[in-house]
């Protein structure tokens, strides 16, 4: 399904839930808890805070679903600032924090990457864009949509107008032409 079909559908179910529909409430739902569930987990870092917010997230949805105005916001955005608003809510009010005793703080280690650490990962960084410019642009188009965005081979065939196969053809390619590249 495109991104255009999904939209409508999301639209069509949110004018449902605004009606009382709780079968549209389910297939908003099904359709939209893995990436709400992320949104909350990433701003709260911890998955029974997630869990909790995601739920108020769902019941704001079905109170609000009124509001919902597809022609200012396309109805996954809608529903990510509602979840974003409520993580950060959570936060605020302190619900997202465990405080710790002071002697802790000696068994912390700093976890971020030491100054060698981040050279040698710009070096990385710049050597995969390198290689990946030397790409055709198609496959350098694919390799990026699939592993630094996370799109689906069926998403980016459907997004690219070819067929599957071709699409699995392409990414496989460009993955072999790429590792030659990063093994020079």
């Amino acid at each position: 399904m495109d991104a255009d079909s999904t939209r409508s559908q999301l639209t069509a179910a949110l004018v449902r839930v605004a009606g009382g529909d709780r079968a549209a409430l389910r297939l908003v739902y099904q359709d939209t808890s893995a990436k709400l569930f992320g949104v909350c987990l990433r701003i709260l870092n911890d998955r029974s805070e997630a869990e909790d917010v995601l739920q108020e997230v769902y019941v704001t949805v079905w109170r609000k679903a009124g509001s919902f105005d597809p022609g200012r916001a396309s109805p996954i955005t809608w529903m990510v600032a509602i979840a974003r608003n409520r993580s950060i809510d959570r936060l605020r009010a302190g619900g997202g924090r465990r405080m710790e005793p002071i002697e802790s703080a000696e068994d912390v280690r700093d976890s971020a990457p030491g100054a060698l650490e981040l050279v040698e990962a710009g070096q990385e960084h710049t050597r995969l864009a390198t290689c990946l410019g030397e790409l055709e642009e198609r496959h350098s188009t694919a390799i990026r949509s699939a592993f630094l965005d996370g799109a689906t081979y069926e998403e980016l065939a459907a997004r690219m107008r070819v067929p599957l196969g071709t699409m699995k053809s392409w990414i496989r390619r460009g993955l072999l032409k790429l590792r030659a590249c990063l093994e020079q």
